[in-house]
C-alpha cells in the first residue's frame, strides 16, 4: 500500500531530485557525457547488483579491449568471460555477449530508442531498457532499480501487501506518475544518485536529501521500516571438492559446461567419483605429495557452498593432448584469467608456487 494523497507533490517531486542532481549529483561517471547506446548498455549491466566503484576498472578495461558493439559480439565468449572475471554474477556477461549478436545480427548493430523493442533483448529488462532509451535518445522511461525503489518507497510510504507482483506493479505506477516532462535524464540521474548517495539503505542522510519535506519515512521515523524486506529463507547447503594439481609453475583447470553460475569459466577440477591418483594418470602427471587445504566458503542468490580442496604437487610426465575443457595455466596467467572470484583467490594465494 502507499500512503495517501501520494502524487499532490509530482511536479515539485521532480523539480527537486532535478535541482538536486543538477548541484550535487554524479556528472563525472565514464558512463556520463555520453548518447553511445553501446556503452550505457554496458554500464547498465555491469551496475545490476554491483556498486560503482567496483565497475568503474572493470568497465574502463571492457571497453579498451571490446571498443564496440560490433567487437564484442564478434570475439569469443571465453574472451569476454576473462574481461568479466571478478565481477561476478556471470550470466551477465554470457547475455551481454548473446544481446551483442542478436543486436549485431537481427537489428543492423544499433538499440533501439524504445524502451519496449529493447526489453526482452538477452539480460535486458524493463528498467535496463528505459536507461538506454533514457541516456542514449533523451526518451522519457521510467527506470526502477534498487536506488530508485528505495527513494519512492520511503518517499511514499509504500509497504509491500500480499502480493510482491501487486507491488511491483504500483511501484511502476508511481515511478511512471512521477516523470517529468522535461529534464528526464537529469530526473533519472538524480533519483539513481539519491538511492546510491544519501537515501542508503541503512544509513541514510535525510538532512541533505531535497525530498525531505516530502518524505513519509522521515516524517514517521521509519527510514529503518522502509522499504520493507522480504523474509528470506535460510539459504541451502552445499558442498563440492575439487583438485589442486600443480608442479610449481602451471595448475590444471577445467573450462566449465556454458550454463550454471560459473559457466564458461576456468576452474579447478571436480572429484567426482574417481581417485586423484586415477585423474593424475589420464593427465599425464605423479602425484609427488598431496594436502587438504582449508575448505573455501561462498555465498551465491540462492545457496552456499562448501569447496573442499585436495592441493596435489605433481610431476608432468607429458601434457596430454585432447579434450579443449582441460588447461595447464601457468600461475602468473592466474591474475588475468576468468576464474571464478574463490578459486582465482586461492591461486594468488602465497605459497602456491615453488
Amino acid at each position: 500500500m502507499v500512503a495517501e494523497p501520494r502524487l499532490t507533490v509530482g511536479l515539485d517531486f521532480a523539480s527537486r531530485v532535478i535541482a538536486w542532481q543538477q548541484a550535487k549529483g554524479r556528472h563525472h561517471l565514464p558512463w556520463q557525457q555520453t548518447r553511445d547506446a553501446y556503452r550505457i548498455w554496458l554500464s547498465e549491466i555491469m551496475l545490476q547488483q554491483t556498486q560503482v566503484q567496483t565497475v568503474i576498472p572493470y568497465y574502463d578495461r571492457f571497453l579498451a579491449r571490446f571498443p564496440t558493439l560490433q567487437a564484442l559480439a564478434e570475439a569469443p565468449i571465453e574472451s569476454v568471460l576473462e574481461m568479466w572475471a571478478g565481477l561476478g554474477y556471470y550470466a551477465r556477461a554470457r547475455n551481454l555477449h548473446r544481446c551483442a549478436q542478436t543486436v549485431l545480427s537481427d537489428r543492423a548493430g544499433k538499440f533501439s530508442a524504445d524502451p519496449d523493442d529493447n526489453a526482452g533483448l538477452p539480460g535486458i529488462g524493463r528498467s535496463t531498457a528505459a536507461a538506454i532509451s533514457v541516456f542514449a535518445f533523451g526518451r522519457r522511461a521510467a527506470i526502477l532499480d534498487g536506488n530508485v525503489k528505495r527513494v519512492l518507497a520511503r518517499c511514499f510510504g509504500v509497504e509491500r501487501g500480499d502480493s510482491a507482483a501487486q507491488h511491483e506493479r504500483e511501484m511502476w505506477a508511481l515511478a511512471e506518475a512521477l516523470l517529468p516532462e522535461n529534464g528526464i535524464e537529469a530526473y533519472a540521474q538524480g533519483m539513481m544518485d539519491l538511492g546510491a548517495t544519501v537515501c542508503a539503505r541503512d544509513k541514510p542522510v535525510c538532512d541533505a536529501c531535497p525530498l525531505k519535506l516530502l518524505c513519509v519515512a522521515c516524517r514517521d521515523g521509519r527510514q529503518a521500516e522502509l522499504p520493507q524486506r522480504v523474509v528470506r529463507k535460510a539459504l541451502p547447503e552445499r558442498a563440492s571438492s575439487v583438485l589442486l594439481f600443480t608442479n610449481g609453475r602451471r595448475v590444471l583447470l577445467e573450462r566449465l559446461p556454458p550454463s550454471g553460475i560459473w559457466g564458461g569459466l576456468l576452474s579447478l577440477p571436480v572429484v567426482v567419483g574417481e581417485s586423484a591418483d586415477d585423474f593424475a594418470q589420464r593427465q599425464g602427471c605423479r602425484i609427488l605429495a598431496r594436502s587438504l587445504l582449508p575448505s573455501i566458503r561462498h555465498v551465491f542468490t540462492h545457496f552456499r557452498l562448501t569447496i573442499s580442496v585436495l592441493r596435489c604437487d605433481v610431476d608432468l610426465i607429458g601434457l596430454v593432448a585432447g579434450e579443449a575443457r582441460w588447461e595447464w595455466l601457468p600461475l602468473e596467467d592466474v591474475s588475468a584469467a576468468a576464474l571464478p572470484a574463490p578459486i582465482r583467490k586461492l591461486l594468488l594465494s602465497p605459497g602456491l608456487s615453488g
